[in-house]
């Protein structure tokens, strides 16, 4: 009869040992790791298996609404009314020059680095950051920067909906033709610019005419708010089922505005004076490379333009397949949103051109940026062609495109983090829809305040702080966050894994990305960084003639630092939830959590997958007469 002995080994506390994927392997957790979390209190490890079933996460309907919503999404409206004029006075053609080196070596850089970090994570911006839970201010930053962006920005499509309703009439409301305008006739006349355009702006669209600064918004402007209240339901019907209707629509919204902008070059080319426009446009002026201020704003314009940091790039790719060959993704999409910019130059400033031919003055008089551009100078020189009224009508539908996509992107930053923090309301659709539309009316209601009287002069002020240092802060924190906490090496093998089917050159060009990641792309950071400072400290802030007080720029100050803020408070946090010293609380605090790589099981099916479970304790092992003859056996033979 054999002799059978069972031995119980019990632990303090019982646990579940957690197999998840790394590097495109399944690994299992070291039992010592996980017993040592239990002891001494820290955050406990997650399960492998979920305690209930896990809903698969929508993906993209095909590779190209993904690619059509990127490039609408960074194809804004500054490509059209910021870049052109950044060009010309920053040298020119001479401007190519650091904006392409500005490209390649930061605007490159961190596009790859959002888009693999949401299609490798499979989550939004505040829950991705499993990956270093240190970090995980960062996500909540991009949140702030993200709400901030989509309460000004649709401002700019109301202001365009204006435009678009009143380009149908004829002649156009702020052309010196209209009966309107018959009092400013003589003045038009005698003076170098018409002044029509402005005082439509500026008292018929803004109404800024009867404010007095930021401390007198005056009343809503009852026209600009249903235009308001109409683009957020346009917003609200588009997202209304996620990534699967606004998918569809980027294939209208952002292919339209480059059939546009064909058009405008073409009928730009035809006009007298053109090639006067084109040739300020690109006329190199060298000793503007001295300058450290082409140096920052070719990096602004690569940054802003981009869209990176604000959480929109990150929430899209993290609907995408696993093996989705984000480096082909990174150049198509950043090289064609540079050349759209360069591409829009030609259509401006050869319409812009013609009006400083018809006028007698030098173009540099007639052209403008920002707002500006799009709603006083541009419209002026729609105004002088034939047929304005059809050529306006095109214009201003291509800017509603530009703005919708754009702010399709920035939504869906929102959405996507919330959804992801709370999965409860992504399983059920009324649920889901209820939360949107408050979303959207909670915009609604706080961009009233924009659309008042004095509404412009706060637009100015969240425009020029939401998007400024702060901004700068959280990206370079996600970029040193990356290369020296969660590790350069181990985010570069997670690129590989995604991507180990796609040619050998996409694993090669790794190794100049991990360069800029880790060397030239903080530098770069700082460097913009450090001219922001300089320059928020020499200049003052100002619309027009009107100047922000102290207290109107210290708001606007104030605005940035919450957003950049969140990083030192979310950190605390982290680190206290943790135990031990204050040196293994910060290493535990920027170790990946056990649930990092679990989204990443279903790679091929949209069927969830999890691994098995295995209990490692309490268990019993049953030694048998053979064990111990063996035993006894060695013994006899030593």
């Amino acid at each position: 009869m054999a002799l059978c002995t069972t031995i119980g080994l019990f632990l303090n506390k019982p646990f579940k040992q957690n197999a998840v994927q790394s590097n495109g392997f399944t690994v299992s957790q070291s039992p010592s790791r996980m017993a040592s979390q239990s002891h001494d209190g820290s955050r406990p490890p997650s399960p492998a298996l979920p305690q209930q079933p896990q809903h698969p996460r929508e993906q993209w309907g095909s590779k190209n609404e993904f690619l059509l919503s990127c490039i609408g999404y960074c194809v804004g409206l500054g490509n059209v009314w910021r870049f052109p004029y950044l060009c010309y006075r920053n040298g020119g053609g001479v401007f190519l020059i650091p904006y392409f080196i500005m490209l390649f070596f930061t605007g490159m850089p961190l596009f790859l680095m959002e888009l693999s970090l949401g299609q490798y994570g499979s989550a939004g911006p505040i829950t991705v950051w499993k990956c270093c839970p240190l970090l995980k201010g960062i996500g909540i930053g991009m949140l702030c920067v993200s709400t901030l962006v989509c309460l000004y920005y649709n401002v700019i499509i109301a202001w365009t909906f204006y435009y678009l309703g009143s380009s149908f009439q004829s002649p156009l409301p702020w052309s010196c033709d209209a009966p309107a305008n018959a009092p400013l006739f003589g003045h038009c006349k005698v003076s170098s610019g018409c002044v029509c355009v402005s005082v439509f702006c500026s008292e018929r669209v803004l109404g800024v005419v009867n404010s007095h600064g930021l401390q007198d918004p005056g009343p809503v402007r009852w026209e600009l708010a249903l235009c308001l209240l109409a683009a957020w339901v346009i917003i609200f019907l588009c997202m209304l089922k996620g990534i699967r209707s606004s998918g569809k629509v980027v294939y209208v919204t952002a292919t339209f505005p480059y059939f546009v902008l064909i058009v405008l070059i073409i009928r730009g080319a035809t006009l007298e004076g053109s090639l006067q426009g084109v040739a300020f446009y690109l006329t190199p002026v060298w000793d503007r490379l001295a300058n450290a201020q082409v140096w920052n704003d070719a990096a602004s314009q690569i940054f802003y333009s981009l869209g990176i940091g604000v959480g929109g790039l990150l929430s899209m790719a993290s609907y995408n397949k696993f093996d989705n060959n984000v480096i082909r993704d990174t150049l198509v999409i950043t090289i064609g949103n540079c050349g759209t910019s360069f591409f829009a130059g030609f259509a401006i400033f050869s319409i812009l051109g013609h009006m400083a031919w018809r006028k007698g003055v030098p173009v540099e008089q007639v052209a403008d940026t920002g707002p500006g551009l799009a709603f006083v100078a541009y419209p002026e020189a729609l105004a002088l062609l034939p047929g304005s009224v059809f050529w306006s009508i095109l214009f201003f539908l291509m800017l509603f495109m530009l703005g919708v996509d754009t702010l399709f992107g920035n939504m869906e930053g929102i959405t996507t983090a919330v959804l992801d923090e709370f999965p409860q309301l992504r399983v059920n659709m009324k649920h889901k829809i209820l939360f949107l539309a408050l979303l959207c009316f909670g915009f609604y209601l706080m961009g009233l305040l924009l659309v008042t009287d004095g509404g412009i002069y706060w637009f100015t002020l969240i425009d020029s702080f939401s998007t400024s240092f702060g901004l700068i802060i959280i990206t370079l924190f996600m970029c040193l966050g990356i290369s020296f906490f969660y590790g350069v090496n181990q985010f570069c093998q997670d690129i590989v894994d995604m991507i180990c089917l796609c040619p050998p050159w996409c694993t090669k060009l790794l190794l100049y990305f991990k360069a800029c990641w880790v060397f030239c792309t903080p530098f770069l950071l700082l460097f913009i960084l450090t001219y922001i400072f300089l320059e928020m400290y020499r200049t003052s802030l100002h619309y027009g003639t009107y100047v922000y007080p102290l207290w109107g720029k210290a708001l606007g100050v104030c605005i940035g630092v919450v957003c950049c803020i969140q990083i030192p408070i979310w950190a605390t946090v982290a680190i206290c939830k943790e135990s031990g010293t204050l040196k293994d609380r910060f290493q535990k605090a920027i170790r990946p959590l056990n649930s990092w790589r679990v989204n990443n099981l279903n790679i091929s099916t949209q069927e969830p997958r999890v691994e098995p479970e295995r209990i490692e304790g309490p268990f019993t092992v049953t030694l048998t007469e053979m064990d111990f003859t063996g035993i006894a056996w060695e013994s006899s033979e030593a």
